[in-house]
């Protein structure tokens, strides 16, 4: 049997067509539609930002050797080159061609330059005068004026101007202010390009020069910290300094107006130290992930109908009788699936009882990435300045949301809470909260685990599962951990949780292994985000050979593909909706003791980094009432009457279920609406709108 081990870069880039299919499909109401290619844009920004940079940065050092999947680095980026060229026109032609007609068809119309009225033309000119030119700075180029440093992302105008005197030609740059709305409205239900205003007048920034030529142009560089942390003594100063220099990158990708001026390209492209192959040609406008502002738009015929989150059922009945949810906790395990059921009113709500609670003694937890405006933080404020002991775990390296952590950091500490940073040469990916509180009968230990952050903006718009317990076993791991993350204690022998890097790699081996032996009897369903660890998939391989049955609901990137030989065997799925599918649940059909079946939930994928350079948790599932829900949940994504996507065996992902994705046909709706009917079953108030 062949091992095929897929590219991740181009599996990613896969994950990101499965998105713009999204796009495609006229069920979706027209503004959702839009939606889904701001993030096909914005996962596009941040692929080159991180992982072309990473390739880039392989071949500068001279790196020749292969992936898993045998291709170099520079194999590999010509390969991108050529994908993205072909998924950037597809969005193009997707959004000039067939989403804007119908946009303007239904009142609102976005225009270029060209299309707008001679009237339209001289409002602009006046709010260019009023509003435009007081912030705009021309940087020329010439003999004493060096090329002018190009922002990370930033969208600038070139500009090639003619002294009418001298006929002699200068470049110039003017860049397109980021505070600026990029569709600017002129009228009810007409908008133009902000940059068009800017380029139309841009001869009023060159008194006395005549405009050769002028086009947009965007600059993608290195975003990725280079970080040393068994070397920075301080390591929030040292992160405090990387983001400081991160808008210094390497310059990876170019972009540009597809009438852009050969000269000006050739120049652009030697101060920046880029090929050819490095530009990237539009016919629509640049950064694209400004089509958010359209989504924002007052229009709700034109967007989803939202849903409502519902407080899950155990907690609504605690909270009608005035009981804490500690007093839930104690009766049985809870398990909530956000954001079908309310973020705010399960695990905020319990770090917020956590900090008033007068018996509470101590909280800890673990932030990977929290919102700005963090409920789940100001309660750790609140418990501390209570005389709580609270201890915060802050993964200053978390990408791109650094500089949010730093600054929680920063006002953590200065409220008396105990900040760490966790453990020197990994990240900190679990999602753990640890509560002791003094009862009656001593002090008891309440844990959550969860798959996703607390992040109070996320958890409106990820799914994600968390397990609320105050199993003794698990508050003594959970104890545990938290030691080994702020202090030396490094050989614990977990009893309950799997814990990476040390355990998880070689459990989930023998979790594999053991299913093989059941050969057809066995079974495995694993709902992950990633799948790229090459040993991981040849024992999935092994297991496929053997008859094991194996599902995979897999989001993102997966370099498994069914083989020709067992192709009935392995089924690989993905499932995209308006819900960003996060969690990771994991089923063995003989994983247990006596070969019972088990079932985890946690942070970690099956990727290298989460096996090998991270701290990650996985948390047993052990409620038959919470099983059979993961049962049921899993059935739903895998329905062949719900939209999805399936690998074939030459690793192609293909659209099915019924052909149009309404209500009916989407998982995520089906899982609302249980959710819901639950709730009204129970006689309970429906939540709030989760988007």
């Amino acid at each position: 049997m062949s091992r095929l081990i897929g590219n991740r870069e181009l599996s990613w880039l896969d994950f990101n067509e499965r998105v713009l299919a999204l796009a495609r499909e006229t069920s979706v109401p027209l503004l959702e539609r839009i939606k889904f290619c701001a993030i096909f844009c914005s996962n596009l920004d941040e692929f080159f930002q991180v992982r072309v940079a990473a390739l880039k940065g392989q071949v500068a050092a001279g790196v020749h050797s292969s992936s898993s999947d045998g291709l170099s680095p520079t194999r590999q980026l010509n390969e991108i080159a050529h994908r993205v060229d072909y998924l950037v026109s597809e969005q193009e032609n997707l959004l000039l061609n067939v989403l804007f007609p119908p946009l303007a068809e239904h009142g609102v119309d976005i225009c270029r330059w060209a299309d707008i009225t001679p009237e339209e033309q001289i409002a602009m000119k006046q709010f260019f005068e009023r509003q435009l030119f007081p912030v705009l700075t021309p940087l020329a180029v010439d003999p004493s004026h060096p090329f002018p440093y190009i922002s990370n992302m930033a969208i600038s105008l070139g500009v090639l101007v003619r002294d009418s005197s001298t006929g002699e030609q200068r470049f110039a740059r003017v860049k397109i202010p980021t505070f600026l709305k990029r569709f600017h409205k002129m009228s009810e239900g007409r908008y133009v390009m902000i940059e068009d205003v800017i380029a139309a007048n841009v001869a009023d920034l060159f008194v006395g020069m005549d405009i050769v030529h002028v086009s947009a142009f965007r600059v993608t560089r290195n975003a990725d910290l280079t970080l040393d942390d068994e070397d920075a003594d301080d390591l929030l100063a040292a992160v405090e300094m990387e983001l400081r220099r991160r808008r210094f990158g390497r310059a990876v990708r170019l972009e540009v107006d597809h009438h852009i001026n050969p000269d000006v390209l050739d120049m652009l492209l030697e101060e920046l130290d880029l090929e050819r192959t490095d530009v990237s040609f539009h016919t629509a406008p640049l950064a694209l992930s400004c089509l958010w502002e359209l989504h924002e738009l007052d229009e709700p015929t034109l967007k989803d109908t939202p849903w409502r989150s519902v407080t899950a059922g155990r907690l609504a009945a605690a909270d009608g009788n005035d009981q804490s949810m500690f007093s839930v906790l104690r009766q049985r395990d809870l398990l909530v699936h956000h954001p079908y059921e309310s973020f705010s009113s399960s695990t905020e709500e319990f770090l917020e009882q956590a900090a008033n609670d007068p018996r509470v003694q101590g909280i800890k937890i673990t932030l990977y990435r929290t919102s700005g405006d963090s409920p789940i933080a100001r309660s750790l404020i609140k418990a501390a300045e209570l005389g709580k002991q609270v201890v915060a775990l802050i993964e200053l390296t978390a990408r791109f949301d650094e500089a949010v952590n730093v600054t929680w950091a920063k006002e953590l500490e200065r409220a008396g809470v105990h900040v760490v940073y966790g453990v020197v040469g990994l990240k900190t990916h679990c999602k753990c909260v640890l509560v002791v509180r003094q009862e009656e009968s001593g002090l008891r230990r309440y844990v959550h685990v969860g798959t996703g952050n607390y992040n109070s903006k996320t958890a409106r718009t990820y799914e994600d599962i968390g397990l609320f317990t105050c199993d003794e076993k698990i508050g003594d791991d959970v104890s545990h951990l938290f030691n080994s993350l702020t202090g030396f204690d490094r050989d614990h022998d977990y009893k309950r949780l799997i814990v990476a890097p040390r355990y998880l790699r070689n459990t989930m081996i023998q979790l594999i292994k053991n299913e093989i032996t059941f050969g057809s009897e066995g079974h495995m369903v694993i709902k992950i985000n990633g799948l790229a660890d090459a040993e991981i998939i040849e024992l999935l391989y092994q297991a496929s050979e053997a008859g094991v049955r194996i599902d995979l609901i897999v989001r993102g990137v997966c370099c498994m593909r069914p083989s020709s030989d067992h192709e009935k065997n392995v089924r690989i799925r993905s499932v995209l909706g308006r819900y960003l599918e996060h969690s990771r649940m994991y089923h063995f059909a003989h994983g247990g003791d006596n070969n019972e079946p088990v079932y985890y939930i946690g942070s970690a994928d099956m990727m290298p980094r989460n096996l090998d350079k991270r701290v990650e948790v996985l948390i047993p599932v052990e409620h038959p009432k919470h099983r059979a829900w993961i049962e049921e949940v899993f059935a739903t994504l895998l329905s062949v009457d719900v939209v999805g996507f399936e690998m074939n065996r030459e690793g192609n992902w293909r659209r099915v279920g019924p052909a149009e994705y309404v209500p009916a046909s989407d998982a995520q709706y089906r899982i609302h609406q249980r959710d819901s009917e639950s709730q009204l079953k129970l006689g309970l108030p429906e939540g709030t709108v989760s988007q």
